[in-house]
């Protein structure tokens, strides 16, 4: 399970993609940040919202922040994953990746295919 600042909050204030980060000791002394933007992120986020798209460019501040975090949730679960297959190779599950290996895979996908295919047409008739 990701650590608690990556997991999905169900508070949603600024749009239906905002999932802020939990409060932490640090939100009682951060209480502005001062957001530097460059040229074309500005114009990026006035037209966004021109278009109606965002209410304000602390809105997109915000929507950048949450995407972020989304990223950084996806990264520790994939990290999370990644882990458990080594963890799974050292215990001596799985396959040595040669040539010949994928080709005995496929076979064996190939065989439980046509498995799978004539158990169905057996079972229509």
């Amino acid at each position: 399970m990701p650590p608690p600042c990556f997991q999905r909050s169900s508070r949603s204030n600024f749009s239906p993609y905002f999932s802020p980060l939990p409060r932490s000791p640090f939100s009682r002394i951060l209480k502005a940040m001062e957001v530097h933007l460059t040229p074309d992120q500005k114009a990026f986020a006035r037209r966004a919202i021109e278009s109606g798209r965002l209410h304000s460019e602390q809105d997109a501040v915000q929507e950048a922040l949450a995407l972020w975090e989304e990223r950084e949730r996806q990264r520790t679960e994939f990290l999370l994953t990644l882990d458990d297959a080594k963890a799974s190779l050292a215990r001596g599950e799985g396959r040595v990746i040669t040539q010949e290996s994928m080709q005995q895979l496929a076979q064996e996908v190939k065989e439980r295919g046509r498995a799978r295919l004539l158990a169905e047409l057996t079972t229509s008739r």
